[in-house]
């Protein structure tokens, strides 16, 4: 029995026609060879040469007989959740000499009706128009028609067989005020990020139902040596949590030996930023896990949160996480509520105000047209982000507004009134140096300005002249472009130094 090459799929989206979201196969006009449950199958299909019933040779897939007359053929499937579906994927694996030459997508909005109703009465809209598909391959098309849709029906020109039916999108649950998995991928949770899952996707522990086996779950490498694992979840709306459930089924020999859950409210945080934030907040500490058992957790913060962090220690399996809680209304998804966040958002001079934070003006735009910001972590971590976003020569502007260390700081002072008191508190270890110190630390400044165009920049807060003097001449070996990424890094940490400072 063979199977097929890792399949491509949508990154950030589920297959809505899954059945493991609960999708099904309704309807269709002829399965004489294959049967249509078939196509809503949440494994790749597999194929067995030898493998034959009454009707002819065993396919995993939908395969209508040939057709004689004129039409064509189709199938009726109700996804499993309601939602935006952005791309299909027709896959025709193992179907090579009896694959359709050509098919379409349509979908409907119509929750509760009948399969007869959805043959004969409703009114579809075509969102993926007829298109070549290949033998033996998957075939993907882009969605062309916006919408939030229950059913979906494929059409085959004429006959032939699919073997899979995939449907990549975003789920629309029902708006509701009730407790609710928030982060259940049929509520719109979504697995984004996780450190390692050789075993079994990430993208199972969000599934709903119980693992029916051990694949079915989420699952690290053994860790060598010893260390942690770690999943990022994006809750499907933001919420506050009244219990985690961490459920072991089937993991005996492999589960964590203990775990912790952390939460951030960042609404629409990139992933990568996520994974390297320090403003994760510990709601479950590190906690002891049994094997193939449930374990309930209260988070000691209900949030609101838009996202929780799973870490396992040292590695093993999952197969569900349960993060049950109330949705935000959308009269009060305001976050978490903090004085500098106000300050920030209600400030009516905001662009002078970030101007004292950094002096790169793409960088003030930015960040004016990023707010509202829920929380710290949405706003320190928009500010990294924005930052990251700029060319070399924004960082190089931004890098005039800071004074060189060990200068002249009443001169620099009243040329950059914005930032330069606060530039020389954050310089206040330069100021107990002995003479030498501040005057190598003055030449060494002019060497690489001279060798690298613009000024040594480090956070200096809590560091000696002698300490910065080391750093300027351990960092003048460096390449130029690798020099200004090092600055530029600097500057984040400066960047966040001087957000916090808006309150004092």
């Amino acid at each position: 029995m063979s199977t097929p090459t890792p399949a491509a799929a949508f990154t950030g989206a589920i297959d809505l026609a899954s059945a493991a979201v609960g999708g099904e196969a309704l309807l269709c006009s002829d399965d004489f060879f294959a049967g249509m449950e078939n196509l809503v199958r949440p494994e790749p299909a597999v194929f067995d040469p030898n493998a034959y019933t009454e009707r002819g040779k065993l396919m995993d897939g939908w395969e209508s007989r040939r057709k004689r007359v004129p039409g064509h053929d189709w199938c009726i499937v109700r996804l499993g959740v309601p939602g935006t579906v952005r791309a299909v994927d027709i896959d025709t694996a193992f179907f090579l000499g009896n694959h359709p030459p050509f098919a379409s997508v349509d979908g409907v909005y119509a929750p509760g009706a009948s399969p007869e109703a959805l043959r004969d009465e409703v009114a579809w809209t075509e969102i993926v128009p007829t298109t070549p598909l290949r033998r033996g391959s998957q075939n993907l098309a882009a969605v062309v028609t916006e919408g939030v849709w229950t059913h979906l029906r494929l059409s085959i020109y004429p006959d032939g067989g699919v073997a899979r039916l995939r449907a990549y999108g975003e789920p629309a649950p029902v708006a509701t005020s009730a407790v609710v998995d928030l982060a259940c991928a049929t509520s719109g949770g979504r697995a984004i990020a996780c450190s390692d899952a050789f075993f079994a996707s990430m993208d199972n522990l969000l599934l709903p139902g119980r693992a029916p086996h051990m694949g079915n779950g989420w699952e690290t490498r053994r860790s060598r040596p010893p260390g942690e694992d770690w999943i990022i979840v994006q809750l499907g709306r933001a919420g506050r949590i009244d219990r985690i459930d961490a459920d072991t089924h089937h993991f005996k020999g492999n589960y964590p030996d203990r775990c912790a859950i952390e939460a951030i409210h960042w609404p629409g945080a990139p992933p990568d930023a996520l994974v390297r934030s320090p403003d994760w907040v510990t709601i479950v500490p590190k906690s002891k896990l049994q094997a193939d058992s449930v374990h309930g957790f209260t988070p000691s913060d209900a949030g609101p949160w838009t996202h929780v962090r799973l870490r396992i220690y040292p590695d093993g399996g999952v197969s569900r996480l349960r993060v049950y809680g109330t949705p935000d209304q959308p009269s009060l998804e305001g976050g978490r509520p903090d004085p500098l966040v106000t300050r920030v958002n209600e400030d009516p001079d905001l662009a002078a105000t970030l101007s004292r934070c950094c002096g790169s003006r793409r960088w003030v735009a930015a960040m004016q047209a990023a707010g509202p910001f829920t929380s710290r972590a949405h706003l320190y971590g928009e500010a990294e982000r924005q930052w990251w976003r700029l060319g070399d020569g924004d960082w190089k502007e931004a890098f005039t507004h800071h004074p060189r260390i060990g200068a002249d700081l009443a001169a620099l002072r009243a040329k950059y009134a914005a930032t330069a008191d606060w530039s020389s508190g954050e310089q206040a270890g330069v100021s107990n140096a002995s003479e030498e110190t501040l005057q190598a630390l003055a030449a060494a400044n002019i060497a690489y300005e001279a060798r690298f165009g613009h000024i040594f920049l480090v956070c200096a807060t809590g560091r000696s002249a002698a300490e910065m003097l080391a750093l300027l001449q351990e960092r003048m070996d460096n390449a130029p472009a690798a020099e200004l990424r090092i600055a530029a890094g600097e500057h984040v940490k400066i960047t966040r130094l001087r957000l916090e400072k808006l309150l004092s």
